[in-house]
């Protein structure tokens, strides 16, 4: 059974995304522009990582840098990323999900935390963005990239805001790791 160990998550989440930004740096990028963007989306998810660990309540600061690497992953993915109906139609795929997956979350939130629930909409409907953005490029690898931040995200909200359950920190820290590996992958495709 996995155990938390916060010296080795303090030393390896932050190396394994410094791994990720010498992946893209190396990688030979299908579109070039995207590469800047996905560079400065794995730097702020950096910082995102570091405010979640520490001992300190850092939340809106965590959630403030993964909705601005969220951004830029929309603005390298919308350079050579698919068409404006492609693009609306991946939208509505998210919409779907989002109405069902949130509900709960955005319920607990209001309930629980209610000076929470704006940033945490805006996060969610960044993310949706980010996601709606990778559909569109019809990258099978972007498209898996983003599901699986999503998925890794949804399991956060979730331990946080409705109920925590023993399997989710392992859960979250694998979707959200090989979710960013697919994002940069996908560099090259």
């Amino acid at each position: 059974m996995a155990r938390s160990n916060k010296r080795v998550e303090y030393v390896c989440k932050p190396a394994v995304m410094v791994a990720l930004i010498v992946v893209a740096l190396v990688l030979h990028p299908t579109h070039g522009g995207r590469r800047d963007w996905f560079v400065a989306a794995l730097v702020l998810s950096m910082l995102g990582d570091i405010f979640l660990m520490l001992p300190r309540d850092l939340f809106v600061a965590g959630l403030a840098s993964f909705l601005l690497a969220h951004l830029a992953y929309v603005v390298g993915f919308r350079q050579h990323g698919g068409s404006a109906v492609a693009w609306a139609l991946a939208a509505a795929a998210v919409v779907v999900v989002d109405a069902t997956l949130a509900r709960p979350v955005l319920g607990a939130v209001r309930r629980r935390h209610a000076e929470l629930l704006v940033p945490v909409v805006a996060y969610l409907v960044v993310i949706s963005a980010m996601a709606s953005a990778a559909l569109a490029t019809g990258i099978a690898l972007a498209i898996a990239g983003a599901v699986l931040f999503i998925a890794s995200d949804t399991l956060i909200a979730w331990n946080r805001f409705v109920g925590a359950r023993p399997w989710m920190p392992l859960a979250i820290i694998v979707t959200y790791h090989v979710g960013q590996s697919g994002l940069v992958l996908s560099l090259a495709r």
